[in-house]
Formats: C-alpha cells, sequence, structure tokens
C-alpha cells in the first residue's frame, strides 16, 4: 500500500486531483468523482507515493496511461466517424500547428520522398507522383483540437489501409509511426491505421494540400483528436515498438479518440 502524505510540498492536491480525472475514462472518471477525487484517492488508484511535484507527475502518468489502455479496449475498427454535407465545411479552416503559419517546411515537390522501414515488405521510398496516382476517396469529417475547438473540412486522399496493403505491412504489429518535415512526430495502434477513415491526405476542400494543412501529404484521423493528424508527412514505420510522439513525449494522452 503506497503511503500517502497529506502535506505535498509544490503540489496544490485538489488541483491534482481533478486533473487526475480529465485523464480518466468517462465511467471511472465518475466514480473517481463521486469517491471525492481526493489525493487519497489518487495514490489508491496509482499506487503511487506522492510526495513532491515530480512523483505527483509520475502519478498523471500513470492515470494518462491507464486512459490509453481503456481507449484502446473499447476502440470500434467498424465505427465511422460522423460525416457532414458540404454545407457544413469551415471556411475558412483553421490553421493550427506548433509554430506559427510563416514557419510551415517549404517541401520541394520534385525531390519529395515517403520514405518506408520497418515491418514491411516494400521499402522503396514513393514519389509524390506515384502517391498522387493511388485511388482516392474524399471525406467530409470533424477535426477537433484539444484546445477546445473544431471545424469541419473536405480531405481527399488514398486510405491508410489501402496503402499499407500495398507496401506488404505486417498488420499484426502494433504500430504506425509518422516523421514530419518540421521535425514533428506522432504514432497510432494498428487498429486505428486500418480504420477505413483513416486516410494519407493529398487535397484539401478541391485542391492540392495547401502548405498550411501540411503539403504534400497528412494523415487525416477522424477518430482521433486533431494533434494526432500529422502533417508534412515524410517517413512511415511500422513496427512493434512504442515510440511515442511530438506532443505524447509532453504528456498528452498518447491514444486520445474520440
Amino acid at each position: 500500500m503506497a503511503r500517502l502524505r497529506i502535506s505535498v510540498p509544490g503540489v496544490d492536491t485538489e488541483l491534482l486531483a481533478r486533473d487526475a480525472a480529465k485523464l480518466l475514462p468517462d465511467a471511472t472518471r465518475r466514480q473517481f468523482l463521486r469517491a471525492g477525487a481526493s489525493l487519497g484517492a489518487l495514490v489508491f488508484l496509482t499506487g503511487c507515493d506522492i510526495v513532491d511535484g515530480r512523483s505527483a507527475e509520475t502519478a498523471l502518468r500513470v492515470v494518462s496511461g491507464f486512459n490509453d489502455r481503456v481507449q484502446a479496449w473499447l476502440f470500434d475498427p467498424n465505427r465511422l466517424a460522423p460525416t457532414y454535407p458540404e454545407s457544413a465545411i469551415t471556411r475558412p479552416f483553421r490553421f493550427n500547428a506548433y509554430y506559427r503559419e510563416d514557419e510551415a517546411p517549404d517541401v520541394d515537390e520534385d525531390t519529395y520522398r515517403l520514405l518506408i522501414d520497418g515491418l514491411v515488405d516494400d521499402r522503396q521510398p514513393w514519389t509524390l507522383d506515384r502517391l498522387y496516382a493511388l485511388p482516392q476517396e474524399t471525406q467530409i469529417t470533424r477535426l477537433v483540437c484539444v484546445e477546445g475547438w473544431s471545424a469541419i473540412g473536405k480531405w481527399t486522399g488514398t486510405p491508410l489501409r489501402e496503402f499499407l496493403r500495398r507496401i506488404g505491412a505486417d498488420t499484426r504489429a502494433r504500430y504506425v509511426h509518422f516523421t514530419c518535415a518540421e521535425g514533428y512526430s506522432s504514432s497510432i495502434d494498428m487498429a486505428t491505421a486500418l480504420h477505413p477513415q483513416t486516410q494519407l491526405t493529398f487535397k484539401y476542400d478541391g485542391e492540392i494540400l495547401p502548405t498550411k494543412f501540411g503539403f504534400p501529404m497528412r494523415v487525416r484521423i477522424p477518430t482521433k483528436l486533431g494533434f494526432k493528424n500529422p502533417k508534412h508527412v515524410i517517413g512511415l514505420t511500422v513496427l512493434n515498438a512504442y515510440t511515442g510522439g511530438y506532443w505524447e513525449d509532453r504528456g498528452y494522452n498518447w491514444f486520445s479518440g474520440l
């Protein structure tokens, strides 16, 4: 049984308990709140001895990891995110990134190559022309930002599961990891990668993907929060080792499903 010190230097215990509640899946959150959302309940839930700021952060990471596992267990690979009519498209669509719009990377379409690695049969890099020649579909779906706003956009591209089939990816692997031209990265579970709406996106609103939205390619995942939709993708790796991601390594929930 973990020890509990009522006075925790440098930690607002009420705020800590509230933050932990936000990380829990709905059913567990309700039980946690009914129990008082106390520091004692958090210690009991995580088994962490909360004695300072660092151990409080460890406890929150344990709760976050628990949330990831529950969301992955509940994820239905056949359940589709809502789609919308053209009249619902948000115009102008909002730019969002951890950098300013004028700092978005300028990727040369002539020299661009999508690098393939990991548990696949064919690691040959893909040119943009070859990617554009793939069969494409259009979806009008909502992007939900972790900051609290959302917007509906029209995205055209190739289902990721079709691309994985073409490169002979081992779909028994656990993860697909993406690297981006601006230094961003993210990873998703294989079930999400194979979801019918998860897309390698080449166009926005009928036009070649603008730089601000991720030219020459982004990954559009309408079943996940916006930060799980990497832009300016230059690398794809299929693997069994957990690789995290830019925001995930900074404390964001890894699964982050909707």
